[in-house]
């Protein structure tokens, strides 16, 4: 397994922004109320239900108002992360630690894309699932942050010659779908809302993205500091090129929404081979009207 992140400083990172009240939570708001959303035209009523790395607690609150869900645990990297109405079961980043068919509902909101092994923490999650429990999660995907890529990357290249990478890679939509199914999840749903949000330049952006914890985690990220120069440079680029008539910057966050179910017999289920009771050539020579 290739380790792409530094899971000990994200959790570093949330847990300071948290500390410090710095929180930018209108993101990890808008993907809990989508999960909330989607959860309540699920015609099921799951008696037990976890929160897996949620930061705010949002998703769990606003699951709970659905009335689709009976009890809530949160689980999160460190007791900072705690309420006076929700405890948390500490866990590192990539870890799901529920015993196995222990919950009904996994909800995860944005915080997968950041785990090393997300095969493996996917495989964690069915497995923590009773026979027939869904998981809903949402994962920041590929073009999120694409702007900002393109300006740091172009500013570095130009002061430099070279680059780092500054942004961490997101996963495709299909790609996700992929690994839902490689996990053992049955029904795999996968589709992406795109949301834009407007800056006054590069650097707000930046503090917001400190404050949700996703500052550059790469392991592979470059120790060295950067310029005042750099910075100027990257917010002109990302201005000349991602800005409004009023001069306001765009950043645009491509979320997926993903879904999935442990495997269970009531399940719908592909025919098996062979068993089809017409032949494929019949049904096209009916549809043409030839006899």
């Amino acid at each position: 397994m290739e380790i792409l992140f530094d899971e000990t400083l994200v959790a570093a990172r949330r847990e300071r922004a948290l500390r410090n009240g710095e929180s930018a939570a209108f993101l990890l708001d808008i993907a809990a109320r989508e999960l909330a959303e989607r959860l309540a035209v699920v015609e099921r009523h799951f008696d037990d239900a976890v929160e897996l790395h949620g930061g705010t607690g949002a998703t769990a609150r606003y699951a709970l108002e659905t009335g689709k869900v009976g009890s809530m645990r949160r689980a999160e990297t460190s007791e900072a992360f705690a309420m006076a109405d929700s405890p948390i079961v500490e866990a590192g980043l990539g870890d799901v630690p529920l015993e196995p068919a222990s919950t009904n509902l996994v909800l995860s909101p944005l915080s997968l894309h950041l785990v090393n092994d997300l095969p493996g923490t996917l495989i964690q999650i069915r497995r923590a699932l009773r026979p027939d429990g869904l998981l809903l999660a949402a994962i920041p995907g590929a073009g999120t942050l694409a702007e900002m890529r393109d300006a740091l990357l172009s500013a570095e290249a130009e002061l430099t010659g070279g680059a780092s990478p500054r942004v961490i890679p997101f996963v495709d939509v299909r790609d996700a779908g992929a690994l839902l199914q490689r996990a053992g999840f049955a029904l795999p749903v996968v589709d992406t809302e795109n949301y834009t949000v407007r800056y006054d330049s590069l650097f707000p952006l930046m503090r917001d993205l400190r404050a949700m914890g996703m500052a550059n985690p790469l392991v592979g990220r470059s120790r060295v500091p950067l310029t005042r120069q750099f910075f100027v440079r990257a917010a002109e680029i990302y201005a000349e090129r991602y800005s409004d008539p009023d001069g306001r910057i765009r950043a645009t966050f491509s979320i997926i929404y993903a879904s999935g179910w442990a495997p269970h017999e009531s399940q719908q289920q592909p025919l098996k081979p062979g068993s089809a009771k017409m032949r494929l050539a019949d049904v096209l020579r009916d549809a043409s009207g030839n006899d």
